[in-house]
């Protein structure tokens, strides 16, 4: 069977301003036609294209030709010495508010060290300590349990959903629009990773600015994740939704499809935009579908 290309006219425009066009332009592709909307994505991806607001695309037209590229192999190698860690969660503090409406939580002693020297021999004390607080505080994680009552909870959480997985960050920080569409996802490899949405937003953590205007995923861009096979998606937003209204399409979409979401993230610019592993694991905990995470990276030594 004759390999295919696809020949086509474009109009990229960018949500920061400025747009680019292309004459002619080829693209490998599988089989014997490609939609519009997959003919932009790999159109974005193979240009590497960051902050996409649309595309357009014109006079397209299938070419019986030889493919041009193969795809290249990916390392798969532990954790080696010397590799660097990143720690991407904020601080969990008495009196904090992640989100509005939702109580602060407490931490204190259940017992403190002055007590337990009453409790054991001379030179020997220990804290033991107490928190109150509801399970979205911080930076956490969502499970389908969260949204749904038969998806699964904290302890049905697959590990290799969560621990060591490849990840990409996806930078949006100074787009003009707060809603991040799935055009800004279609320059980054998708399948297999955590993606992580940069938007700086967590510069305004512990500030009122923090809790008004934040930036978030459309439905359309969790759609596009979902079909691309991401293993999980976190922002450093204080919603991956929009909250304006009663409705979360993105934890609906993300999450009925098995996909955790970890919100509240922060140093996330400190992240090269791929070659990194993240880890966010929660505690085991039955008929919960939300808990902090310790969110963190690590990337090979330089």
């Amino acid at each position: 069977m004759s390999e295919k290309r696809v020949s086509f006219d474009f109009q990229i425009d960018f949500t920061n301003g400025g747009g680019v066009q292309g004459q002619g332009f080829r693209l490998d592709i599988e089989g014997d036609d490609i939609a519009d909307d997959a003919l932009a994505a790999a159109l974005i991806g193979d240009l590497r294209l960051l902050m996409v607001g649309s595309v357009r695309i014109f006079n397209k037209r299938i070419i019986d030709e030889r493919h041009k590229r193969t795809a290249a192999p990916e390392r798969t190698d532990s954790i080696p010495a010397g590799a660097r860690f990143i720690d991407l969660s904020h601080r969990i503090e008495t009196g904090m508010i992640t989100y509005k409406g939702l109580p602060a939580p407490l931490v204190c002693d259940h017992l403190s060290r002055t007590q337990s020297r009453t409790v054991y021999e001379a030179g020997t004390e220990f804290q033991i300590g107490r928190i109150e607080m509801v399970a979205n505080t911080g930076t956490y994680l969502d499970t389908p349990y969260h949204r749904y009552p038969d998806g699964y909870d904290l302890t049905g959480l697959p590990l290799e959903r969560v621990s060591e997985v490849p990840g990409v960050v996806v930078r949006v920080a100074g787009a003009k629009e707060r809603a991040i569409d799935w055009q800004t996802f279609a320059a980054t490899p998708i399948r297999g990773r955590a993606v992580l949405v940069n938007t700086g937003w967590d510069s305004h953590w512990r500030t009122e600015h923090y809790f008004e205007g934040h930036p978030f995923l459309t439905e359309k861009a969790a759609q596009y994740l979902r079909d691309e096979s991401a293993m999980l998606v976190g922002i450093d937003s204080l919603n991956i939704d929009d909250t304006s209204g009663g409705s979360r399409p993105v934890h609906s979409v993300l999450l009925a499809a098995g996909i955790p979401i970890v919100e509240h993230l922060t140093n996330l610019s400190a992240l090269p935009t791929e070659g990194f592993r993240f880890c966010a694991v929660p505690p085991k905990i039955a008929a919960m579908g939300t808990f902090p995470v310790r969110a963190h990276a690590w990337l090979r030594p330089t």
